[in-house]
């Protein structure tokens, strides 16, 4: 099975090699403006769906897994910060609570798409100004939904994650072990207990 993963997450990228895959990389470029009253669970898993199809329709043949990661909070969807001011501001935002991360994850193959959405929650410890600001001149925020990396310096910043940390990352690798699977009927359990 050719598998393409359609996403140019270095992040995406190390977890599915760890976990044995043998994949190759082609990016999708997807408009990825919520739709007005769309929830976060649709809006994520509409953006793997759409990431993964219209890679498809490149590669035919192939398996094309796509990915999408948001931060929600107080019912706001934080996405990548625009700039070091939106950083900070998120993670002010995210200070001393608790905070969702949704990964949709979506597997296209011969023109059926599979998809499903894992949930984690994470509760970030009360942080101080210049503890954000220093977070934030790592430049390590810019490129991250909700302005941190769990798996970077970020997770200095977390105090409890429930659910799957995979999915924090930007990729729960039951999920989308479970989706390249035929076989499997049922996604695994995908959120917090």
């Amino acid at each position: 099975m050719s598998l393409i993963l359609a996403s140019a997450s270095p992040r995406r990228s190390k977890l599915m090699a760890d976990a044995g895959y043998a994949f190759d990389i082609d990016p999708a470029d997807v408009d990825e403006t919520p739709l007005a009253d769309e929830s976060a669970r649709r809006y994520v898993e509409r953006l793997a769906r759409n990431k993964a199809e219209v890679i498809a329709h490149r590669h035919p043949e192939a398996t094309v897994l796509g990915a999408d990661t948001i931060v929600t909070v107080d019912g706001v969807l934080l996405g990548k910060p625009a700039d070091d001011t939106e950083a900070a501001a998120m993670l002010f935002r995210l200070s001393g609570r608790s905070h969702e991360v949704m990964t949709g994850v979506a597997v296209a193959h011969h023109g059926v798409t599979r998809s499903d959405v894992a949930v984690s929650v994470v509760t970030f410890r009360t942080l101080d100004r210049d503890e954000i600001e220093a977070y934030v001149a790592t430049g390590e925020p810019r490129d991250k939904a909700g302005a941190y990396a769990i798996q970077g310096i970020g997770g200095e910043l977390v105090e409890s994650v429930d659910g799957a940390w995979d999915n924090v990352v930007g990729l729960p690798m039951s999920l989308v072990a479970c989706l390249l699977a035929p076989a499997c009927s049922a996604p695994p359990e995908l959120g917090p207990a």
